[in-house]
């Protein structure tokens, strides 16, 4: 299992240079990863500054050479794909191929797409998600691009460099369980990112949901002729002491979670802030 430290891109980490002495931090103490929020606008913490994630990641990279860096999770929607596909291609160069590309609808949908004169339909984001991740794909191989969509066109376009990942980075895709649709597109890439209606931001899920969810997309992948390569991300808070947090994760390892990404509680005073976000991360990552 593999850990990660999870932060927003406003508050305090709206400041690159803050992010760097968390990603510096994190790569010292042991962890696997740091991932950023992609967001413009959250009317519920409006007020605070926000950063560019992809800024942000950028400083992150200068400052570390091990650690796995991205965003939980970038609203491809909102993104025009060849703006989006040069973004995570320089980063991936930058880090020398240390990307994970986490994609979903993002959210709160009025606040990201309504907000500024776009569509917050489910099913036409829904389309645009599915449709600008076959194109990212093809973009990040750095061959020839010609597509004629419902909502992107491209006419014999080449972008290079390419990612240093080939086929491609890593993709994992996020969604609310046990919404089923979000999960049988997780199931066509590396990796599923899942919140829970039982358990949102930085509260842990309950191992029988986990076990549900896991099958479920196992399920998925078996029919459609998938090898067994994928990773299952699950987060939540666990306890300063690291042997402690053997006993929050242990029933989600054991129920087939690869990954295990250290949060805030997303309503809790310390979400942006990075005093108590650099005390978990200076205590190392879980013992399993």
């Amino acid at each position: 299992m593999r850990f990660s430290i999870n932060i927003p891109n406003f508050g305090d980490f709206a400041d690159p240079r803050t992010v760097a002495t968390v990603a510096a931090s994190a790569e010292q103490a042991g962890w696997d990863g740091l991932f950023v929020w992609d967001h413009v606008l959250h009317r519920y913490h409006q007020g605070r500054p926000f950063g560019d994630p992809w800024m942000l990641l950028t400083a992150a990279a200068l400052a570390t050479s091990r650690i796995r860096l991205g965003t939980l999770l970038t609203p491809v929607p909102r993104y025009r794909p060849q703006q989006l596909a040069r973004q995570v291609a320089t980063l991936d160069q930058l880090s020398g191929g240390r990307v994970i590309f986490a994609a979903g609808l993002g959210g709160p949908v009025e606040d990201e797409y309504r907000s500024f004169g776009d569509t917050a339909e489910p099913r036409v984001l829904g389309e645009r998600l599915d449709e600008g991740l076959d194109l990212l794909e093809r973009f990040w191989s750095g061959e020839p691009v010609n597509h004629h969509g419902r909502h992107y066109e491209v006419r014999d376009v080449t972008l290079l460099p390419a990612t240093v990942g080939q086929p491609r980075p890593p993709v994992w895709i996020g969604g609310f369980w046990p919404r089923r649709a979000p999960m049988r597109r997780a199931a066509r890439w590396d990796g599923a990112v899942p919140l829970f209606e039982t358990a949102r931001h930085g509260h842990t899920p309950e191992a029988a949901d986990v076990r549900e969810l896991i099958g479920y997309v196992r399920e998925q992948r078996t029919a459609a002729g998938a090898d067994s390569s994928f990773e299952f991300v699950l987060g939540g808070a666990t306890p300063l002491h690291p042997a402690r947090a053997k006993d929050v994760i242990g029933p989600l390892h054991d129920a087939g979670a690869t990954w295990w990404d250290e949060r805030q509680i997303q309503t809790g005073p310390d979400l942006d802030r990075l005093a108590p976000v650099l005390r978990r991360i200076e205590a190392g990552p879980p013992v399993i």
